[in-house]
C-alpha cells in the first residue's frame, strides 16, 4: 500500500508530458502541390534555378541555386520546416552541396525528412539548368 501512492503520482507526472505533446505542424502553404521548377533569373550575378516545393512530413522544403558558368555558387532555402533538427541540418546540406556540386549528398543524421526533399528539389533545380 505505502508504494501504491508514489507509482501512482509518478505515472501521472510520467503522462503529462505526452498529454502536451504537440506536433510539429512546419510552415504553413496554401498549396501543397509541388511547384513547377522555374524558367533561369539572371536579376543576381550567375543564373539561378529554383527546384519544386516538396512536401515532406515536417513541412515544405524548396531550394535555389545559383550558377556561374558551369559552378553552382550559392545555394538558398525558399522553403523549410520549421524544426530544430532542419535548422541545424540546413547549413550542413548547403555546405556539403557546394563542395559536391551536385545532388549526390549525404543525409543529415536526424534530419532524414529535410535531407530528402533538399535534394530532390536541388536535384529538380540542377535538372533545369540542363
Amino acid at each position: 500500500m505505502k508504494r501504491a501512492i508514489p507509482v501512482l503520482v509518478l505515472s501521472v507526472a510520467g503522462l503529462i508530458p505526452v498529454w502536451r505533446y504537440e506536433p510539429s505542424t512546419g510552415t504553413s502553404s496554401s498549396s501543397s502541390v509541388a511547384d513547377a521548377a522555374t524558367t533561369p533569373s539572371t536579376s543576381s550575378p550567375g543564373t539561378t534555378f529554383t527546384g519544386t516545393t516538396v512536401t515532406t512530413e515536417k513541412g515544405d522544403v524548396q531550394v535555389r541555386i545559383t550558377y556561374d558558368g558551369d559552378q553552382i555558387t550559392a545555394v538558398r532555402m525558399l522553403k523549410q520546416p520549421n524544426h530544430p533538427q532542419t535548422t541545424a541540418a540546413v547549413p550542413k546540406l548547403i555546405a556539403e552541396t557546394l563542395e559536391a556540386q551536385s545532388a549526390d549528398i549525404d543525409t543529415v543524421s536526424g534530419a532524414t525528412l529535410t535531407s530528402d526533399g533538399y535534394k530532390e528539389s536541388l536535384q529538380a533545380a540542377i535538372d533545369a539548368k540542363g
